[in-house]
C-alpha cells in the first residue's frame, strides 16, 4: 500500500486570526504583537482581500508623515495572496512558496480562510524532516 503524500492540512496553523481591511496599522500591529505572529489574513465582509505583514506595515510606516493610527490595513496589505486547497500537497506548496518566494499561503475552503503555513511551518517541518520523527 502506496503512503499518502503530506497535505498542506497537516503542518497548517488552523483558525488564523485574521484582521479587517478598514482595522488602522497600529491596530494590525498591536494584534500581531499580542498574538506573536507576523502574517494576518485581511477580511472585509467575511471575504479574504490580502494580507499584511510585519514586513509590509514596517514599510509604510517608516513612510515620512505616516500616522500608523490613522492609516488603514487595505492601505499596506499586499492583494495577490497565495492560497490553496486544504488537501494540497504540502511539497507542492513549498516548491511554489520558494520559487515564487511567497512568505505565506492561505489555506481556503472554498471562500473560507481555515488555515495559514508560513515559512516558520515550513521549517518546523523542515526540522521534523531532517529528525526523521514527524510529528503530524
Amino acid at each position: 500500500m502506496a503512503t499518502r503524500a503530506p497535505t498542506i492540512e497537516a503542518h497548517m496553523t488552523p483558525s488564523p486570526h485574521s484582521i479587517g481591511a478598514e482595522q488602522t496599522l497600529a491596530r494590525a500591529r498591536a494584534v500581531m504583537r499580542d498574538l506573536g505572529v507576523r502574517h494576518l489574513p485581511v477580511l472585509h465582509g467575511g471575504k479574504l482581500v490580502g494580507m499584511v505583514t510585519d514586513r509590509d506595515m514596517h514599510l509604510v510606516e517608516s513612510l515620512e508623515g505616516v500616522d500608523p493610527t490613522l492609516v488603514t490595513v487595505s492601505d499596506a496589505m499586499t492583494e495577490n495572496v497565495y492560497c490553496v486547497a486544504p488537501d494540497t500537497p504540502l511539497a507542492d506548496v513549498a516548491e511554489r512558496m520558494s520559487t515564487s518566494k511567497y512568505g505565506s499561503a492561505v489555506v481556503m475552503n472554498g471562500p473560507k480562510v481555515v488555515g495559514i503555513f508560513t515559512t516558520v511551518d515550513a521549517c518546523a517541518v523542515l526540522a521534523e524532516c531532517l529528525r526523521g520523527d514527524p510529528k503530524r
